[in-house]
């Protein structure tokens, strides 16, 4: 069983929810990130989504946007980034890793490497943030052969017809955008959502992650009500972004705060 799957079935076995986190490689340097990945999971995190730095993230808000901004200017690279999984995977066999970028790099270095240059280096799978399904099928197949997951994003107004779709090319998770806008923009309401989100459910049977607008450990637990998993970036990244010196540390105690909402909330 792949990484993620296996995940996800040891919580629903335990009748748990679970916490994906999300950092970018190479913020502040690509030397700290595997520590970063690490005081993740002993915060509390299932699972991963580590963010390869673009120089147009058009999804993200400012606090990823100026993340990207800091890794880049350190130098970090697509092969940069899989030599961190690597050197994660050193101590961390079980946790997965999803690599949450933009088509432009993997495009560059060529999808079928790039999918088997991930597998080699311990990732789990991809989402191609601004890769819609219509044009997803090169790669797709590219990172299923791979033996990867690619995740795929559904908006809050995306019509039945559409998820179903998405969900039709999806694996190890589908990833439901809670708010209209781009990451850190603004508070979730998911009671606004509601409707939407069971619907997705109804329309697939791979777990269902919320993301966007989910900064706090209340609104973490409020989400953990409504889908299989909580998706929470920007508020992580702007402790790296405050204090990088003691980042390992605040993310720790930061994840943990969040991974005891969520299972408040589920129990």
């Amino acid at each position: 069983m792949k990484r993620i799957a296996e995940t996800f079935a040891g919580l629903a076995a335990r009748r748990a929810k679970g916490l994906i986190a999300f950092i970018t490689a190479g913020d502040p340097n690509i030397e700290a990130t595997p520590e970063l990945m690490h005081a993740l999971v002993r915060g509390g995190a299932d699972i991963i989504e580590l963010g390869v730095p673009f120089s147009d993230p058009m999804a993200d808000g400012p606090v990823i946007q100026r993340a990207n901004e800091r890794a880049l200017a350190a130098g970090t690279t697509p092969e940069a980034v899989f030599e961190a999984v690597r050197r994660f995977r050193a101590r961390d066999t079980r946790t997965p890793v999803v690599l949450m970028g933009y088509l432009n790099p993997f495009e560059h270095l060529g999808v079928a490497a790039v999918a088997t240059r991930a597998n080699a280096a311990g990732c789990d799978g991809f989402l191609m943030v601004d890769l819609p399904p219509e044009e997803a099928r090169e790669f797709n197949a590219a990172v299923r052969a791979a033996g990867l997951d690619q995740v795929f994003l559904v908006a809050p107004n995306s019509p039945a017809a559409r998820i179903e779709r998405i969900c039709t090319m999806a694996s190890g998770f589908v990833y439901f955008v809670a708010v209209k806008g781009v990451t850190g923009d603004k508070a979730v309401d998911v009671h606004g959502v509601d409707a939407r989100i069971a619907e997705t459910r109804r329309l697939t049977r791979l777990p269902v992650g919320i993301g966007f607008g989910i900064r706090t450990p209340q609104a973490a637990a409020m989400a953990a009500m409504r889908a299989d998993a909580v998706i929470v970036g920007s508020a992580l990244v702007e402790i790296i972004e405050r204090g990088a010196a003691a980042a390992a540390v605040a993310l720790e105690n930061y994840v943990a705060e969040l991974r005891a909402a969520i299972d408040r909330a589920a129990a």
